[in-house]
């Protein structure tokens, strides 16, 4: 059906080990495959395995749970897109890092699975989406410390020069064709 990679950490992992819940849901309990170190591993690989035929309206979601937290989405395998690296960007864990389910065992950090509907995801690429609102941040951060400095007082007001958007943006294209590295210091 599907199988994962944890780059620089697994080989390929296919469904056996994971625990399956019912018909449509699995869980991977961190705490086998690497124990209370579960934050250390920062990205997955799912794919699809060959021969898989999911229904063209359903998809593999991927959830992560930090041990006493809920579960958070991380995106999701379609047909239309048969394997993703997704980040694992990991809950901070419920009360004193580590809950104590009643019969004395420790609860883990789980990586879960789902069929779902298409439809009813949010998006397959929630890294793409962080890192376009994380380039939006930035940039914007760079034109608002642009005008600071530009910038003069007039009671309440602050009055900067009606050009201010030309000359950061001109600065801003000089800078990205003298220095191609510069723009990657925007993105995640």
């Amino acid at each position: 059906m599907f199988g994962v990679v944890f780059p620089n950490r697994s080989f390929p992992i296919d469904i056996s080990s994971f625990s399956q819940i019912d018909t449509f849901h699995w869980i991977l309990d961190m705490n086998t495959f690497v124990g209370e170190a579960y934050d250390q591993i920062r990205e997955m690989c799912i794919f699809l395995l060959n021969g898989f035929t999911l229904p063209p309206d359903k998809a593999l979601a991927v959830y992560i749970q930090s041990p006493g937290s809920a579960f958070l989405f991380c995106g999701a395998v379609a047909l239309s897109r048969p394997s993703a690296v997704l980040s694992l960007p990991w809950p901070e864990p419920g009360v004193a890092g580590q809950l104590q389910l009643t019969d004395g065992a420790v609860a883990s950090a789980k990586i879960g699975v789902s069929v779902e509907d298409l439809s009813s995801l949010p998006s397959l690429d929630v890294v793409a989406e962080k890192r376009i609102e994380h380039l939006a941040l930035k940039v914007g951060e760079n034109l608002f410390n642009f005008m600071q400095s530009f910038c003069g007082v007039d009671g309440s007001r602050l009055v900067v020069p009606m050009d201010i958007l030309d000359r950061w943006f001109k600065k801003f294209q000089e800078k990205a064709k003298r220095d191609p590295e510069y723009l990657k210091g925007f993105v995640l």
